[in-house]
């Protein structure tokens, strides 16, 4: 960016803070009318006998589709614009999550019963379509967000805000963990844990859509310094696929960030997904309440750990991400081990400090493995590179999905948190490799 005046650096200061919170408030109400399922479900199964392993199956499908969408928005997002990109997802999600709380009366309408093996069949059914539908959606929330983070923030400070940025992942959770807790144990009814997220969702698209621009281009302003790449001089369609294949599609380093991204996520789906059927299973079982602060003490935790890990990466490891995680890895392998090894009528203040370290560690390398793959693709093929990753993390359902589901329902809970270990401590071992590449992919003359 050419910053020859003091006005135009003011400018563009303001517009890069106004988009960093803009879209760290859009992306935290993604999470509203996505990881509010997980509430629901304890409830579910006591109204209607829905089982572990179905709902395990339900959470490997729509966590599927939302990888493959995250990938087709990544590369959607490289070429589109994001303010509107990030708010028609959202809309269309806040719409989903009305009609799942009707699921039960949709199955009634389809199949003609109220009860019964074929009413709760085809309720599953539904509210499996309905899922699938809301992640195809949910893909339009971080591609567009990333994209905008590569446009506005210089590589030399990529870790320490897009850190910053990735507190909305942690907030959004931890707010709609707790709010549906309440809601829970306040009406009993799930149905409200679709109404009411939906509807402070739909505020955040109206703000979106106020306050959010694109990129620095869009307001007049000039493009960052020192990112410079190829498409520069040839920005045609088949130039920027020739692009793709050379920074993403063909890039190891990408693969191995994906291949990590993987591990992370399987122990991170575990913790949210399960944790509040978990946690209330238990041999010292948690409240509805205190299971729902529980989790929410995780994602609080995940953002202390994201903004640690962002200023350490630019601090003393001089942006190298990648090596923030390689040590970050070892530590939440250390806590599943901790966590799987004290007794199972261990105090619930001891397993919520575990659970809260675990968190610290686990968000460092969620967020900076993007930082890393950001600055390999470059701010062109940010999104696209992002997305594989986020594919490939997602893949992780597949574990933490129907296997998890299917695993509880015939052994029970007692071997989680050392599977979880093993997962951490394989992914710090692939990240490793990474620990001399170069900084990132910019033409620098």
């Amino acid at each position: 960016m050419d910053k020859t005046t003091p006005k135009t650096k003011h400018t563009f200061h303001y517009w890069q803070w106004r988009v960093l919170l803009s879209t760290m408030v859009g992306y935290s109400v993604y999470y509203f009318v996505r990881k509010n399922f997980s509430f629901a479900m304890p409830a579910l199964g006591d109204e209607y006998g829905i089982s572990n392993t179905n709902f395990g199956i339900i959470l490997t499908l729509v966590g599927l589709i939302y990888g493959i969408s995250k990938f087709v928005n990544g590369v959607l997002s490289d070429r589109t614009n994001a303010r509107w990109h990030l708010s028609f997802g959202l809309a269309i999600c806040v719409v989903l999550n009305v009609v799942f709380g009707w699921s039960d009366k949709l199955s009634e309408m389809i199949t003609g019963q109220a009860d019964g093996p074929d009413f709760i069949n085809g309720m599953v059914a539904v509210m499996a379509v309905l899922l699938v539908l809301n992640n195809v959606f949910q893909g339009c929330g971080f591609a567009p967000c990333n994209h905008l983070l590569a446009h506005w923030i210089a590589p030399r400070e990529l870790a320490t805000k897009t850190a910053v940025w990735n507190t909305s992942h942690s907030v959004g959770a931890a707010l709609v963990s707790v709010f549906c807790g309440y809601i829970i144990a306040t009406t009993g009814d799930w149905r409200y844990c679709f109404w009411l997220p939906a509807a402070i969702a739909a505020a955040g698209v109206v703000f979106v859509i106020i306050t959010l621009r694109d990129t620095p281009k869009s307001v007049g302003l000039p493009e960052l310094e020192n990112t410079r790449t190829e498409l520069d001089d040839n920005d045609t369609s088949e130039a920027f696929r020739a692009f793709l294949r050379k920074r993403v599609f063909r890039n190891p380093i990408i693969w191995v960030l994906a291949v990590t991204d993987l591990f992370v996520y399987v122990v991170r789906f575990a913790i949210l997904d399960w944790g509040p059927t978990f946690l209330q299973d238990r041999a010292n079982p948690l409240s509805p309440e205190l299971a729902g602060w529980t989790l929410a003490i995780f994602e609080i935790a995940g953002c202390a750990g994201m903004l640690c890990a962002g200023w350490v990466s630019d601090k003393f490891f001089g942006g190298k991400s990648h090596r923030m995680c390689v040590v970050e890895m070892f530590l939440v392998a250390i806590c599943m081990a901790v966590l799987q090894f004290i007794p199972a009528d261990t105090n619930s203040v001891v397993v919520l400090v575990l659970l809260a370290l675990s968190g610290f560690f686990l968000y460092g390398p969620q967020a900076m493995l993007g930082v890393v793959a950001t600055k390999q693709a470059t701010k062109r093929a940010a999104s696209s590179a992002v997305g594989l990753i986020g594919f490939m993390s997602y893949l992780s359902v597949i574990i933490t999905g129907a296997g998890l589901g299917w695993f509880s329902d015939k052994f029970g809970w007692d071997y989680l948190f050392i599977l979880m270990a093993g997962f951490a401590l394989v992914g710090g071992v692939i990240v490793t490799s990474l620990w001399n590449i170069k900084d990132d992919g910019y033409i620098h003359e």
